[in-house]
């Protein structure tokens, strides 16, 4: 009896000795293409959401690539789809030059999500964008522009990256007054989202002796760079001012300019899509293929010190 006992106890520890090991939680490869988090504040806010969300941690492998040119965001995602990821998202550079690559990662069972901005491609070609809806940023900044009822309008638009969807949505609006003549334009250049670029732009115009009275600066640090030009040149801005300054992004630190009446007006664009491309891929639902940010515009007149805390980017 005690050596079928002993028997019995040697063939339980052999079962377990060369029981199969626990399967281990596959990890989701996850290629993220977006712009450098020094281009603005902005930015620097999207990325942080979305290493918090998109993390080793949480069981993902994350390969993530910066660039300002198309060309490189191309490339990089050729090399995701050659690496085998599961998915890749990006937040593009420009709005155009994307079907071929995209068809190739459709082909390898690659998802791909679009964030930040739009491109033009076939919608069957991504599974959703989680956007702003960068033409209303520009319509609700210009119909705001309209309502301050200035006897003439005469505009310095510093423009973003050319080509890019922010760039192009917050241009458009401006562009229809200019077309049918309600605004003038003193000039309009890109400063490819750059504060030292902008202020130069500004102090062009200045030297000139052109004169104008709106600034409309496609993101805040731009809009930071032109006030600098202006302060060096003794020209009064802000509310009570010889020049209304108007920026995008809603960095916190733009917002308390509204807020002590040196800057007249910010659109916001929320930075925070990462959670939603998450929500998407962990429950494999797809909402909408177009996902709306809900932004709006601050006006330094009615901005209270809550909106700065509740909406401001950044510290």
């Amino acid at each position: 009896m005690k050596k079928i006992v002993a028997v019995a106890v040697m063939a339980m520890c052999a079962v377990s000795m060369f029981a199969a090991p626990k399967a281990k939680k596959k990890e989701i490869k996850i290629g993220i293409v977006n712009n450098p988090p020094s281009e603005s504040g902005y930015r620097a806010a999207n990325v942080k959401d979305f290493e918090s969300v998109f993390n080793k941690k949480k069981g993902y492998k994350v390969s993530t690539f910066y660039s300002l040119k198309n060309d490189e965001q191309l490339n990089a995602v050729s090399q995701f789809i050659t690496d085998g990821v599961d998915y890749i998202l990006i937040s593009a550079a420009a709005t155009d030059g994307w079907s071929s690559v995209l068809k190739q990662a459709k082909d390898n069972g690659i998802k791909v999500f679009l964030f930040d901005r739009m491109i033009n491609v076939s919608e069957d070609l991504y599974e959703a964008a989680v956007v702003s809806d960068m033409p209303k940023e520009g319509e609700t900044a210009v119909n705001w522009l309209k309502e301050q009822n200035l006897p003439e309008y005469k505009v310095v638009h510093i423009q973003g990256a050319m080509g890019s969807d922010a760039q192009l949505g917050r241009t458009g609006a401006l562009d229809a007054e200019f077309a049918k003549g309600t605004m003038k334009k003193v000039v309009q250049q890109t400063a490819t989202w750059d504060e030292a670029e902008a202020k130069k732009i500004v102090e062009s115009v200045i030297n000139s002796g052109e004169k104008f009275n709106v600034i409309y600066a496609e993101n805040d640090g731009m809009a930071k760079g032109a006030v600098a030009a202006l302060d060096e040149a003794g020209i009064t801005h802000g509310v009570n001012g010889e020049v209304i300054i108007m920026g995008f992004d809603c960095n916190k630190w733009a917002l308390r300019e509204l807020l002590a009446g040196n800057w007249n007006y910010d659109g916001q664009c929320s930075p925070f899509q990462a959670q939603v491309i998450e929500n998407m891929i962990k429950t494999g639902e797809i909402p909408s293929k177009k996902v709306i940010s809900e932004e709006k515009g601050f006006d330094a007149k009615t901005i209270k010190k809550a909106d700065v805390d509740k909406y401001g980017l950044g510290d």
